[in-house]
C-alpha cells in the first residue's frame, strides 16, 4: 500500500476521554471547535495560516465575542479535521489509501489551497493522488470504496471518476505487462502456480490469466461496482466473457447461496438489487455467460421477486444458449401452491423462447458434433442437443405422481419438430411415465405414445419395447414392424413383408407413414396390451427369423446367391414375419378381442386389402 507522510514535527495530540482533544504545549489554546460530537483545543495562528474557512469563521466569532467555532458538516467528520489540524502544526502525518480521500475533501472543505499559502494541503494530496493512489490497482480499489461514505464531495471533487478510470484501464491492459499483486483464489493452472519444471534450469515466467481482476472489485459497493464494469465495457478492450466472468465471480461472492441455486436470505431488498444490476449489467453478446449462470440468476430473480423485466430478459438470453443447459439446471422447483415437484411451465416457455430465437450455425458444447461437415446438420445440431435435453428433463420429471399427462405431452410436441437421430430417450420418459402413471385414460395413453417414433428406435430399445408389458399393442407391432423393415432391407433388398388388414391397420399410415399419423382404429387400441405370454411367442417368432437371416447371410458368402435367391429370402422373411403378427392377432381374437371382420384375412395371405377394424377388446393394464 502507497503511503505518504506530512510534516516533521512530533505529534502532540492528546486525548482527554473519548471527545475531548487538545495540544500539549505550553501555550495556552485560545479557540475551541467543535466538530460533530468532538471538542479540539486549539491555537488560532497555526489554523490561520493555511485555512482560508478558519479565518472567515474567526472573524465571525470575533465580531460575536466569542472564541467558539461550531463545525458539523466538515466531510470526514472529526478524524479528517485532526488530519487536517496537525498539517497546520507541522507534525507528521501519514496519508494512505484508507484516509486520503476523507483528508482531500476536509481540506477543500477547510479551504486549503495554494492561494493561502503555498504547498498547501490540497496540493500535496493532489500530488500524492495522481503519482500514487492512482497507479497502484488496489490502493484505487480502496479509494474508490472510501468515497461512498463521502458524496458528494468526492464527486465533485472528480476523485471518484479518476478511482474509475485508473481501475478500468488497469483491467483492460495487457496481460503481459501486469505487474502488480491481485487476488486470484480460482483454480489455477500448474503454469500459473509455478509449478511447472523449470526449462533447461530457466523457469516459466508466470502466466497471468485474462479474468486476474474481478475478484479484486467483488467488494465494492453494489453502484460504485456497477460504475466499474460499465467504465470497462466503454473503454471496450475487455472481451465480453471476461465481463461475463467477472459477473458470475460477484454472484458467487455477494449473493448466498447462489452457487447451489438456492437464494436464502431475509434482506430481499438489498439481494434484489444485487440480482437487477448483474442483469442489467449483462453483456448482449451469446455466451459471454454460461446458461448455467443465466438458470440460477434467473432462479434468484423469482426467489427475491424481481420485476418482470429481468425475469423476461434472462428468459430470452437463456433461450438463446439453451443448448448449453443441462437436465439439472432446468430442475427448478415449482412456485408455493402447485402441485408438482419442478417448474414444468417454466421449462416450457425456455423450450418455446429457443424455438422462437433463430439458433446460430456454430455452437460451443462438446466436441459431439465436431465431424459434422453438412451446414444444415450443423445449424440443426443446437436443435438436436434440446430435443435430447428435453428427453432426459422428462424422464426426470416423469416420477412426479402429480405430473399431469397434458403438460408432459406439451412439453414433448414442442421438440416434436426438431431433428433428432433417436427416440431412444423419448421411449424411456414415456416408458418412466406410464409405470409411475398406471391409472391414465386410453386417450391419455394414446396421445403419449404417439409422440414417440418407432422407426428411430434403436435395436436395444426396440428389444425392451417388445418385452414392455406397459406399451399398448399397437406400438409393439409398429415396433416389430419397423425392426423387420430394417432388417428385411439391410439383407435382401428392398422387400416390404405383406401382412394382413388387420395387422396394417395397427400400424402407422397404412405402415408408411408417421408413427404419430392417424389411423383407422379406434382408441380401445391403444389401451390393450401384450400379455406374458404373448410376448414370449414373439421372442421365440424372432429368434426362428434372427436364426434364418444368418442362414441364409452365410449361404450368401459360401456360394454367392443370386438375385432370385435373394428375392425368394426376402419373401420367405416377409411370410415369417406374417406368421409373427399372425400369432399375436391369433391370440387376440382367441380372447374375442377382435372383430369378425378382422379375423376373415387370411394372416398369412400376400395380398389382402386393408379393412377399418372395429376392435371390441377387453382392457388389461399390466401393473408395474
Amino acid at each position: 500500500m502507497k503511503f505518504m507522510k506530512l510534516g516533521s514535527k512530533a505529534d502532540s495530540f492528546q486525548t482527554d476521554g473519548d471527545n475531548i482533544r487538545y495540544v500539549a504545549t505550553e501555550l495556552a489554546t485560545d479557540i475551541v471547535i467543535y466538530v460533530g460530537d468532538a471538542t479540539f483545543y486549539l491555537h488560532k495562528f497555526p489554523l490561520l495560516s493555511k485555512s482560508a474557512r478558519l479565518q472567515k469563521l474567526v472573524a465571525m466569532s470575533n465580531d460575536e465575542n466569542r472564541d467558539e467555532i461550531h463545525i458539523q458538516d466538515i466531510p470526514g467528520g472529526p478524524a479528517a479535521f485532526e488530519i487536517c489540524a496537525k498539517f497546520c502544526y507541522g507534525m507528521t502525518v501519514t496519508l494512505n489509501a484508507y484516509n486520503v480521500v476523507a483528508a482531500r475533501c476536509a481540506a477543500d472543505y477547510l479551504e486549503m489551497y495554494e492561494t493561502v499559502e503555498k504547498g498547501n494541503l490540497v496540493y500535496k494530496i493532489e500530488v500524492f493522488l495522481s503519482s500514487s493512489i492512482f497507479q497502484s490497482w488496489k490502493d484505487s480499489i480502496i479509494v474508490l470504496q472510501s468515497t461512498r461514505s463521502l458524496l458528494p464531495w468526492s464527486e465533485e471533487l472528480k476523485v471518484v471518476s479518476h478511482c474509475l478510470d485508473s481501475i478500468a484501464s488497469k483491467s483492460s491492459i495487457d496481460t503481459s505487462k501486469v505487474e502488480w499483486s491481485y487476488t486470484y483464489n480460482r483454480k489455477r493452472l500448474g503454469s500459473e502456480n509455478g509449478d511447472d519444471p523449470p526449462w533447461n534450469g530457466v523457469r516459466k515466467p508466470q502466466m497471468v490469466p485474462k479474468d486476474w481482476w474481478v475478484e479484486d472489485i467483488c467488494e465494492l459497493h453494489i453502484e460504485l461496482y456497477k460504475r466499474v464494469i460499465t467504465t470497462i465495457k466503454t473503454k471496450g478492450r475487455v472481451s465480453s466473457d471476461v465481463i461475463g466472468e467477472a459477473l458470475n465471480a460477484f454472484s458467487i461472492r455477494r449473493l448466498p447461496g447462489f452457487r447451489k441455486g438456492v437464494i436464502q436470505t431475509s434482506d430481499c431488498i438489498k439481494y434484489r438489487s444485487y440480482v437487477e444490476t448483474i442483469v442489467w449489467l449483462l453483456p448482449h453478446e451469446k455466451g459471454s455467460v454460461s446458461c448455467s449462470f443465466l438458470l440460477k440468476m434467473f432462479r434468484a430473480a423469482m426467489s427475491l421477486g424481481c420485476g418482470e423485466t429481468e425475469r423476461v430478459e434472462l428468459m430470452r438470453r437463456i433461450g438463446q444458449q439453451l443448448e448449453e443447459a443441462t437436465v439439472a439446471d432446468l430442475l427448478i422447483r415449482a412456485p408455493a401452491g402447485e402441485k408438482t415437484r419442478f417448474d414444468v411451465d417454466l421449462v416450457q416457455n425456455l423450450v418455446e423462447e429457443f424455438a422462437t430465437h433463430g439458433q446460430s450455425i456454430q455452437t460451443n458444447r462438446g466436441n459431439e458434433f465436431h465431424d459434422i461437415r453438412s451446414p444444415k446438420l450443423v445449424s440443426d445440431a443446437p436443435k438436436v442437443m434440446v430435443a435430447k435435453l428435453v428427453d432426459s428433463y422428462l424422464a426426470e420429471i416423469a416420477r412426479d405422481p402429480n405430473l399431469s399427462s397434458s403438460k408432459f405431452a406439451n412439453l414433448a410436441e414442442t421438440v416434436s419438430s426438431f431433428p433428432r437421430p433417436s427416440h431412444d430417450g423419448l421411449y424411456r420418459a414415456i416408458d418412466m411415465y406410464l409405470k409411475e402413471h398406471p391409472g391414465i385414460s386410453k386417450s391419455e395413453r394414446k396421445r403419449i405414445c404417439k409422440l414417440m417414433d418407432c422407426r428411430k428406435l434403436s435395436a436395444e430399445a426396440c428389444m425392451h419395447a417388445v418385452q414392455n408389458e406397459r406399451l399398448p399393442l399397437r406400438v409393439v407391432v409398429q415396433v416389430l414392424f419397423f425392426e423387420q423393415i430394417r432388417a428385411t432391407t439391410a439383407s435382401a433388398g428392398n422387400s416390404t413383408p405383406d401382412l394382413p388388414g388387420s395387422i396394417r391397420a395397427l400400424l402407422p399410415g397404412g405402415s408408411h407413414g408417421s408413427s404419430r399419423s392417424t389411423t383407422t382404429n379406434t382408441e380401445e387400441d391403444w389401451d390393450s396390451v401384450p400379455t406374458t405370454e404373448e410376448i414370449k411367442a414373439l421372442k421365440e417368432e424372432l429368434a426362428i427369423l434372427r436364426l434364418r437371416d444368418r442362414g441364409s447371410d452365410r449361404n450368401g458368402n459360401d456360394s454367392g446367391k443370386n438375385d432370385a435367391d435373394k428375392a425368394a429370402a426376402s419373401k420367405m422373411k416377409g411370410l415369417v414375419m406374417s406368421k409373427i403378427f399372425s400369432k399375436l392377432w391369433s391370440s387376440k381374437e382367441r380372447n374375442g378381442e377382435i372383430s369378425s371382420s378382422d379375423t376373415s384375412d387370411s394372416p398369412t395371405s400376400p395380398n389382402v386389402e386393408e379393412t377399418k377394424s372395429t376392435p371390441s377388446r377387453s382392457r388389461r393394464h399390466s401393473v408395474s
